[in-house]
């Protein structure tokens, strides 16, 4: 169910550090949350030149913005040490200065998401999800989670 969408100017970000931020991202999420990795979803939006602004003026060239759409349920504690978290690997993966990586979480309700063909469980019953998947796709999630 976490989503999290990484918005930097076109070309600010390479492949590997995609993969590095992407590969991070993933890691905090389960590191913090117990969460399987399995769920974890990184897209990355190349921002043309001239349509990324902040207060009204073209946006700094190393500016790089991540929104985090996770599950309710977690701590103020939690989140707050996720943000931080991922600001600071974001930061040493870009090369960014960590005031120009900002991360942004949103929680949303678990009712209204569907994964891998089943509606999501509350938060702490994923074990309970897993074991209600088809075999074939509870085989090839184990590696991911």
């Amino acid at each position: 169910m976490p989503t999290f969408i990484c918005n930097a100017v076109a070309g600010r970000l390479t492949p590997v550090q995609k993969t590095e931020i992407a590969r991070s991202i993933t890691n905090i999420y389960h590191e913090e949350f117990g969460s399987p990795r399995y769920f974890v979803e990184v897209i990355f939006h190349d921002v043309a030149p001239g349509n990324y602004y902040l207060v009204a003026r073209p946006a700094p060239a190393d500016k790089i913005s991540i929104t985090g759409e996770i599950r309710s349920g977690r701590t103020d504690e939690q989140r707050s040490r996720m943000v931080q978290r991922i600001m600071q690997d974001v930061a040493m993966a870009s090369g960014a200065a960590e005031d120009m990586v900002w991360v942004h979480l949103l929680e949303s309700p678990f009712a209204d998401v569907l994964e891998y063909g089943r509606v999501l469980v509350p938060v702490g019953e994923e074990n309970a999800w897993f074991s209600s998947l088809p075999e074939t796709l509870q085989e090839r999630l184990k590696p991911l989670a």
